[in-house]
């Protein structure tokens, strides 16, 4: 992850730079974004925090996070992705019923009676909670106490602007700015 700091006070900003990455380490959000751009004014204070990420967040099924091979009159699955382990395990239960699966070891489990299709194309995390984890990362980011803010979406550009007062035109235009600069839409 590729991250620029621009701001007004040089030891703020390489703060911010290991704060963000360190915070975007420990949610498990460093491998979705490709780079990152912070704007740090704090005398204003104006916080603008925007993130492209490797890929547009879409749905993921069982099929995206584990290997998946017919097996007698059932399914065995192997998760490759460790992180959907709770919902892959959720989602076979509710489908087949507890008493179906049998969960071998934290990342193995067969599953009589299911469809292998059904099974593959379950969903199991959804490109819109992708984006919510990765704003809800950089909130974290950003300083306690700072109540006005605004997201601007699109394609695989997420900017967060925050203030203290309220958001001025002159706030929003330099916050659609950088989301521009970073691949976004101007359209947002």
């Amino acid at each position: 992850m590729d991250i620029t700091v621009r701001g007004t006070d040089p030891f703020g900003n390489e703060g911010y730079k290991t704060l963000f990455s360190d915070i975007m380490n420990d949610l498990g959000e460093a491998l979705a974004v490709e780079k990152a751009e912070l704007v740090l004014k704090p005398e204003i204070p104006l916080f603008i925090f925007s993130v492209k990420l490797r890929s547009e967040p879409i749905n993921k099924t069982i099929a995206d996070v584990a290997s998946i091979r017919e097996e007698g009159s059932g399914v065995h699955i192997t998760i490759t992705d460790e992180r959907h382990a709770p919902e892959i395990l959720n989602q076979m239960w509710t489908k087949y019923g507890r008493n179906s699966v049998d969960q071998q070891t934290r990342f193995d489990m067969n599953v009589s009676n299911a469809n292998f299709k059904e099974v593959s194309e379950t969903i199991v995390a959804s490109g819109e909670e992708t984006l919510k984890e990765v704003i809800g990362s950089v909130w974290r980011s950003m300083p306690e106490g700072i109540r006005v803010r605004h997201v601007f979406i699109s394609g695989t550009v997420v900017t967060v602007l925050a203030t203290e007062e309220i958001m001025l035109p002159e706030y929003m235009k330099e916050g659609a700015d950088v989301h521009i600069a970073m691949g976004g839409s101007a359209d947002v």
